[in-house]
């Protein structure tokens, strides 16, 4: 690899994420009377929507106190994630059950609660982040303690103490889903970076999760990884929800589950991952108009989602970081020939010069969907800025291997 082109790149995205995304989220999104972050921005940034996505508050937490470990503390980054991290302390949580709300008013007041168990997850990755990047071990122990508690939970459904009707009923069709796992999997390995404490713990606890995921939705005769699977791994091809493969859950997951093949150095495991982005990849690229599809029928049948082959932000981020992820593995030169033709099409279509930051959605020929939309309750400072840092620190190790 060129070293010009090592360092032109680099610098693209250092620019994207320093001077365009994370100013864009900073001057837009932070509340100052209420604490926190909006995300339900316009193009301009214009707030048209004050309600607040308890994920956000998390995910937001997370990638700003990530930005001060991997990038020096910057005032403005601490004060954000301390923002985020004490809405949700405040306000956020359930005083019943401890279980975190999905949705709340600009003040804090609840307004929906889920049954999936997603804030959370975020609010550990945000205090685990904080507690190494400020030094403070009560958000450690705060990460710690909510850990337990979802494993407790993912063991064994019944002790949640949130008690409502099921989405699904497990006693009509029991299933298994590549979700929590999945996102489980990756508070492991930012639990591990940032707690020495309960390193033990976390490392079982990964092991179990990549276990989870490669025996029940791993699907060995195409090659990827189904949302959701019968209760011992079977493909349900007569329905819809069975046959449903997500590229971008896939491709997120491969890289996920690249990284736990590094930390116990299973090169079994490594070359099984590469096999699953590979074929996520070529199964989600749109060879007409470029970028990845929502979702796939692995059967060519209609899929159910209506937003199947729209072009969302969030995919082709995933297909970024770990296209250069498993090139950085192996060497190979068809994924940096993928990561380029990746992110032609990303900073073409996505990126907005104008105004700053990314279209959160295209439709399949790549146009905006109208009004544009920067952020809402799904999209926010997460995917993008996650990947902007992942992909510049790979290409930062690049340029050091090829001095």
């Amino acid at each position: 690899m060129q070293k010009e082109w090592i360092y032109s790149i680099q610098k693209k995205y250092a620019d994207a994420l320093l001077t365009d995304c994370i100013p864009f989220w900073l001057k837009n999104g932070m509340d100052s009377a209420h604490n926190g972050i909006y995300t339900c921005l316009d193009r301009k940034g214009t707030l048209y929507g004050t309600d607040k996505s308890v994920w956000f508050q998390g995910r937001s937490a997370w990638i700003f106190a990530y930005l001060c470990n991997q990038y020096g503390m910057q005032p403005e980054w601490k004060n954000a994630a301390n923002s985020c991290l004490d809405f949700i302390g405040h306000h956020c949580i359930d005083p019943e059950d401890n279980r975190m709300y999905f949705t709340v008013t600009a003040d804090g007041k609840p307004l929906r609660k889920r049954r999936y168990y997603f804030s959370e997850t975020f609010y550990i990755i945000a205090a685990a982040e904080a507690g190494k990047a400020f030094g403070e071990q009560n958000l450690l122990d705060q990460a710690y303690k909510y850990f337990q508690f979802l494993m407790d939970i993912f063991h064994d459904p019944a002790k949640d103490p949130y008690k409502i009707t099921p989405k699904f009923y497990q006693e009509t069709r029991p299933t298994k889903s590549l979700a929590f796992p999945m996102i489980l999997l990756n508070v492991c390995h930012i639990l591990l970076e940032n707690d020495p404490e309960h390193q033990s713990i976390y490392a079982a606890a990964a092991k179990e999760l990549t276990d989870e995921i490669l025996r029940f939705s791993f699907n060995t005769e195409y090659n990827v990884l189904f949302e959701t699977t019968g209760k011992n791994g079977e493909f349900l091809r007569d329905i819809s929800s069975g046959r449903t493969v997500n590229p971008g859950h896939s491709m997120e997951a491969a890289w996920f589950l690249l990284r736990q093949a590094q930390l116990t150095q299973d090169a079994d495991l490594a070359k099984k991952t590469e096999m699953i982005f590979r074929n996520s990849l070529e199964l989600g690229w749109d060879n007409e108009f470029g970028g990845v599809y929502s979702f796939i029928d692995i059967l060519g049948f209609p899929p159910e989602q209506l937003e199947h082959d729209m072009k969302l932000w969030w995919p082709v981020t995933e297909a970024l970081i770990a296209s250069l992820l498993f090139y950085e593995q192996t060497g190979n030169e068809l994924y940096l020939d993928w990561f380029k033709k990746i992110d032609q099409y990303a900073f073409s279509h996505f990126a907005d010069p104008e105004f700053g930051e990314w279209y959160g959605y295209l439709h399949r020929d790549g146009t905006p969907t109208l009004p544009p939309c920067k952020g809402n309750l799904f999209k926010g400072p997460f995917h993008i800025p996650r990947m902007l840092i992942i992909v510049e620190r790979c290409l930062n190790r690049l340029a050091l291997k090829d001095h």
